[in-house]
């Protein structure tokens, strides 16, 4: 009798881990999606900026700068939109893990929302 309670004991204890370690791993991906952010807000900057300055400059005269830095815009935003969506992606997975979690032990249920 005193076993079989040790190890449900055991059990939550585990389970109330695997939950610590699933949430650090959900700040990470909170982490990358705002790295995601500052990313894909780096590109609309510079478009922003050049936009602004674009009557002190004939664009055919500088195109040989502006092909490449808008090739690069371009994987700057492709890139934070990757990340977030990975992000968003990962995210979700933790909540369903949690849950799974949460199902099956009512204790852990307690004091995770």
């Amino acid at each position: 009798m005193m076993n079989l309670e040790n190890e449900k004991t055991e059990n939550v204890s585990i389970a109330i881990n695997e939950v610590q370690l699933i949430l650090a791993e959900k700040r990470t991906s909170l982490a990358l999606m705002r790295t995601g952010i500052a990313v894909l807000a780096l590109p609309l900057s510079v478009l922003s900026v050049l936009i602004a300055t674009s009557k002190y400059y004939n664009v055919f005269h500088v195109l040989h700068f502006l092909v490449p830095l808008g090739i690069l815009n371009l994987l700057l935003t492709t890139l934070g939109i990757y990340l977030i969506i990975r992000s968003i992606n990962r995210m979700r997975h933790y909540d369903r893990l949690v849950r799974r979690i949460k199902a099956e032990f009512s204790l852990v249920a307690k004091f995770v929302d």
